[in-house]
């Protein structure tokens, strides 16, 4: 059985079986994926089935949980939280020398977040690793949902377009990107400031914006983003 240090919840499980599954994305992504058009273009004809799958996934018997491990030695956990009443996902960030797991966003009705910029989700993806989720469309996808940047890139619509491309069976690939990065969770688009090597944003609801009572504290946010910039990208995922 899985365990992350100081997460309250489980039985955790492996999750990867259902990577391979096309309709874990949408699925996965189903919260920035609002309204009755974005739903029709994420899952096409195949909603029933999306719904079958989101009841396996949000089953109280078995959390799934995802590791994305970076090359600082930090574990990013993506866990479906499964307490009857209270379901979500939730975003974790672990180092062994840490006592506790930080969150770095919660994606549910109670939504905490953004818990990256734009390059800190790139970086993120494109990280090399032997363990965990290693494919970095795989990556990109799993974790998109933490993204809240209000300034994004001109090609920020193409990187996301392969990657569902890649992963999905969604007809109109490029449509679902403009969507997904229209939205971008639940939270307002938060603007991203790197100030002596610590990146933090103006979000009422993020753990990264200093100004909030409950923000990590300065140390924390140093680390992290230490962490979530240090990768170097392959050709398809690349930012100008």
């Amino acid at each position: 059985m899985l365990k992350i240090p100081g997460y309250d919840g489980g039985p955790l499980v492996e999750g990867g079986a259902y990577l391979d599954e096309p309709l874990f994305w949408p699925v996965h992504l189903g919260s920035c994926l609002r309204g009755e058009d974005a739903q029709r273009a994420g899952f096409g004809a195949d909603w029933d089935a999306a719904m079958e799958l989101y009841r396996a996934l949000s089953a109280e018997r078995e959390w799934p949980t995802y590791t994305v491990p970076l090359r600082s030695g930090h574990i990013i956990y993506v866990v479906y939280r499964n307490f009857d009443g209270d379901r979500g996902v939730d975003y974790l960030i672990h180092h062994p020398t840490w006592p506790a797991a930080e969150t770095l966003a919660v994606d549910d009705g109670h939504f905490m977040g953004p818990g990256m910029a734009w390059p800190e989700l790139l970086s993120a993806a494109r990280q090399p690793s032997a363990k965990g989720v290693d494919d970095p469309d795989a990556r990109l996808l799993l974790l998109f949902p933490t993204l809240g940047d209000a300034l994004l890139p001109d090609d920020a619509n193409t990187v996301l377009t392969s990657a569902l491309s890649a992963l999905t069976w969604i007809e109109e690939p490029a449509e679902v990107a403009t969507m997904l990065l229209q939205n971008q969770g639940q939270w307002e688009p938060a603007h991203w400031e790197l100030a002596d090597g610590v990146r933090t944003n103006d979000g009422n609801h993020s753990f990264r914006n200093p100004a909030n009572t409950f923000a990590l504290h300065e140390g924390r946010l140093r680390e992290i983003s230490d962490a979530l910039n240090a990768g170097e990208a392959p050709d398809h995922l690349t930012s100008g």
